[in-house]
């Protein structure tokens, strides 16, 4: 299964690194410079939608079992079942790249800087606060979804339900970054 994700808002999916005093946080990049969802990000966020759906024998099946039961003092996660803790999933995911071919000259053009900082009660910059995010323009990645013969076919078309509900992919979410469309490559914008 092939699928396309349309960002129409500027976006981040980090790297773990900091860019030294330059910026706070990279985006992740592949071999050549250019910027990608890591597979287990986007598996993540359909895997948060595909809980929604409140079917959790899928979301174990498909995507694995988890293994936080609350013990840890964290929230037991919504579909935790002990037959399935630890067990790997069926579905598997790709990085989400760019496909088009980028002249590498033009890849620094895919991306920019975003400044925040703290304001207090006052209205005034908090010292220290300013933080500094690397973030890509919006554009186009394609992914694939793959699955284990035998998968039941009910579990292909609750994907297809659970990536078209996500919103939204990586860092500041709920600070405008990140909006985006998923479509099943053959679908609308493709």
């Amino acid at each position: 299964m092939k699928i396309a994700i349309v960002f129409f808002t500027y976006w981040h999916c980090g790297s773990g690194s900091s860019g030294g005093s330059r910026v706070d946080a990279l985006v992740a990049r592949d071999k050549s410079g250019l910027p990608y969802i890591p597979a287990k990000t986007l598996k993540g966020h359909i895997r948060e939608m595909a809980e929604s759906l409140g079917d959790c024998t899928f979301v174990n099946e498909c995507f694995g079992g988890s293994s936080n039961d609350g013990t840890d003092g964290k929230e037991k996660d919504v579909c935790y079942d002990e037959k399935y803790r630890g067990k790997e999933g069926k579905c598997y995911f790709s990085n989400a790249i760019i496909e088009e071919h980028i002249d590498k000259a033009l890849s620094s053009y895919l991306f920019t800087t975003i400044s925040s900082t703290k304001i207090d009660e006052k209205g005034l910059a908090v010292d220290g606060s300013l933080r500094e995010i690397e973030a890509v323009v919006p554009l186009k990645l394609y992914a694939t979804i793959a699955f284990d013969e035998g998968i039941k076919e009910e579990y292909k078309e609750m994907i297809k339900k659970a990536f078209r509900q996500v919103k939204r992919i990586g860092l500041n979410r709920t600070r405008g970054l990140g909006r985006c469309e998923i479509t099943l490559v053959g679908e609308s914008h493709d």
